[in-house]
Protein backbone atom coordinates (compact mmCIF):
# COMPACT_ATOMS: atom_id res chain seq x y z
CA UNK A 1 0.00 0.00 0.00
CA UNK A 2 1.16 3.52 -0.81
CA UNK A 3 0.94 6.00 1.81
CA UNK A 4 -0.08 9.07 -0.36
CA UNK A 5 -2.58 6.90 -1.58
CA UNK A 6 -3.88 6.59 1.60
CA UNK A 7 -3.61 9.88 2.47
CA UNK A 8 -5.16 11.11 -0.73
CA UNK A 9 -8.02 8.73 0.05
CA UNK A 10 -8.27 9.97 3.63
CA UNK A 11 -8.21 13.23 2.58
CA UNK A 12 -10.77 12.57 0.30
CA UNK A 13 -12.94 11.16 2.94
CA UNK A 14 -12.50 13.93 5.57
CA UNK A 15 -13.32 16.36 2.93
CA UNK A 16 -16.67 14.28 1.65
CA UNK A 17 -17.24 14.08 5.65
CA UNK A 18 -16.80 18.02 6.17
CA UNK A 19 -19.15 18.30 3.23
CA UNK A 20 -21.55 16.10 4.54
CA UNK A 21 -21.78 17.70 8.53
CA UNK A 22 -21.92 21.12 6.55
CA UNK A 23 -24.48 20.11 4.32
CA UNK A 24 -26.33 17.78 6.91
CA UNK A 25 -25.60 18.43 10.36
CA UNK A 26 -24.58 21.79 10.84
CA UNK A 27 -27.78 23.37 10.00
CA UNK A 28 -30.13 21.49 12.92
CA UNK A 29 -27.04 21.94 15.40
CA UNK A 30 -26.93 25.61 13.96
CA UNK A 31 -30.72 25.98 14.60
CA UNK A 32 -30.76 24.55 17.90
CA UNK A 33 -28.08 26.94 18.91
CA UNK A 34 -30.22 29.80 18.00
CA UNK A 35 -33.30 28.44 19.26
CA UNK A 36 -31.27 28.10 22.49
CA UNK A 37 -30.01 31.71 22.09
CA UNK A 38 -33.66 33.19 21.44
CA UNK A 39 -35.34 30.99 24.43
CA UNK A 40 -32.77 32.32 26.44
CA UNK A 41 -32.99 36.05 25.45
CA UNK A 42 -36.60 35.83 25.52
CA UNK A 43 -36.35 34.49 29.18
CA UNK A 44 -33.79 37.34 30.40
CA UNK A 45 -36.61 39.39 28.80
CA UNK A 46 -39.64 38.07 30.82
CA UNK A 47 -37.31 38.36 33.99
CA UNK A 48 -36.86 41.74 33.25
CA UNK A 49 -40.49 42.53 32.69
CA UNK A 50 -41.52 40.76 35.75
CA UNK A 51 -39.05 42.48 37.98
CA UNK A 52 -40.43 45.84 36.34
CA UNK A 53 -43.80 44.53 36.84
CA UNK A 54 -42.60 43.62 40.45
CA UNK A 55 -41.44 47.21 41.16
CA UNK A 56 -44.84 48.53 39.73
CA UNK A 57 -46.78 46.43 41.93
CA UNK A 58 -44.68 47.03 45.28
CA UNK A 59 -45.12 50.99 44.20
CA UNK A 60 -49.04 49.75 43.97
CA UNK A 61 -48.82 48.19 47.22
CA UNK A 62 -47.35 51.00 49.06
CA UNK A 63 -49.93 53.66 47.22
CA UNK A 64 -52.99 51.36 48.41
CA UNK A 65 -51.53 51.03 51.83
CA UNK A 66 -51.37 54.91 51.77
CA UNK A 67 -54.79 55.21 50.84
CA UNK A 68 -56.01 52.77 53.16
CA UNK A 69 -54.27 54.33 56.48
CA UNK A 70 -55.45 57.80 54.82
CA UNK A 71 -59.19 56.45 55.21
CA UNK A 72 -58.27 54.66 58.32
CA UNK A 73 -57.84 57.74 59.92
CA UNK A 74 -60.59 59.19 58.39
CA UNK A 75 -62.95 57.17 59.70
CA UNK A 76 -60.70 57.27 63.20
CA UNK A 77 -61.08 60.76 62.84
CA UNK A 78 -64.70 60.69 61.99
CA UNK A 79 -65.68 58.21 64.97
CA UNK A 80 -63.68 60.63 67.34
CA UNK A 81 -65.96 63.76 66.23
CA UNK A 82 -69.18 61.28 66.51
CA UNK A 83 -67.93 60.14 69.83
CA UNK A 84 -67.68 64.34 71.09
CA UNK A 85 -70.81 65.12 69.50
CA UNK A 86 -72.70 62.42 71.44
CA UNK A 87 -71.05 63.48 74.39
CA UNK A 88 -71.79 66.85 74.23
CA UNK A 89 -75.71 66.03 73.19
CA UNK A 90 -75.70 63.53 76.36
CA UNK A 91 -73.97 67.16 78.41
CA UNK A 92 -76.68 69.17 76.76
CA UNK A 93 -79.53 66.68 77.89
CA UNK A 94 -78.38 66.33 81.40
CA UNK A 95 -77.99 70.50 81.63
CA UNK A 96 -81.47 70.11 80.60
CA UNK A 97 -82.71 67.11 83.06
CA UNK A 98 -80.39 68.85 86.12
CA UNK A 99 -82.33 72.50 85.51
CA UNK A 100 -85.58 70.11 85.62
CA UNK A 101 -84.76 68.54 88.31
CA UNK A 102 -84.03 71.50 89.70
CA UNK A 103 -87.30 73.52 88.94
CA UNK A 104 -89.25 70.88 90.35
CA UNK A 105 -86.77 70.75 93.34
CA UNK A 106 -87.81 74.29 94.01
CA UNK A 107 -91.54 74.32 93.21
CA UNK A 108 -91.81 71.81 95.79
CA UNK A 109 -90.10 73.41 98.34
CA UNK A 110 -92.29 76.49 97.62
CA UNK A 111 -95.23 74.51 98.07
CA UNK A 112 -94.08 72.84 101.03
CA UNK A 113 -93.29 76.84 102.77
CA UNK A 114 -96.35 77.45 101.76
CA UNK A 115 -97.79 74.78 103.45
CA UNK A 116 -95.61 75.25 106.61
CA UNK A 117 -97.02 79.03 106.59
CA UNK A 118 -100.51 78.19 106.08
CA UNK A 119 -99.78 75.33 108.80
CA UNK A 120 -97.91 78.18 111.21
CA UNK A 121 -100.53 81.06 110.42
CA UNK A 122 -103.20 78.43 111.60
CA UNK A 123 -101.39 77.41 114.47
CA UNK A 124 -100.83 80.71 115.26
CA UNK A 125 -104.02 82.39 114.98
CA UNK A 126 -105.48 79.31 117.09
CA UNK A 127 -102.69 80.03 120.00
CA UNK A 128 -103.92 83.60 119.78
CA UNK A 129 -107.35 82.79 120.14
CA UNK A 130 -106.89 80.19 122.80
CA UNK A 131 -104.76 83.45 124.55
CA UNK A 132 -107.08 86.23 124.31
CA UNK A 133 -109.73 83.81 125.61
CA UNK A 134 -107.14 83.28 128.09
CA UNK A 135 -106.59 86.54 129.02
CA UNK A 136 -110.37 87.89 128.75
CA UNK A 137 -111.22 84.76 131.15
CA UNK A 138 -108.60 86.17 133.81
CA UNK A 139 -108.88 89.29 135.27
CA UNK A 140 -107.38 92.43 133.58
CA UNK A 141 -103.87 92.59 135.41
CA UNK A 142 -100.61 93.47 133.55
CA UNK A 143 -98.34 90.90 135.61
CA UNK A 144 -100.65 88.00 134.73
CA UNK A 145 -100.99 89.47 131.27
CA UNK A 146 -97.34 89.30 131.35
CA UNK A 147 -97.01 85.85 132.33
CA UNK A 148 -99.58 84.85 129.60
CA UNK A 149 -97.82 86.21 127.02
CA UNK A 150 -94.39 84.70 127.86
CA UNK A 151 -96.47 81.19 127.86
CA UNK A 152 -97.67 82.22 124.60
CA UNK A 153 -94.47 82.98 123.12
CA UNK A 154 -92.75 79.54 124.55
CA UNK A 155 -95.85 77.36 123.12
CA UNK A 156 -95.13 79.01 119.84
Amino acid sequence: MNINATLLGQTIMFAMFVWFCMKFVWPPIIAALEARKKQIADGLAAAERGKHDLELAAKRSAEVLREAKEKAAEIISAGDKRASEIVEEAKAKAEVEASNILARANSEIEQEVFRAREQLRTQVSSVALAGAGKILSREIDAKAHNDLLEKLVAEI
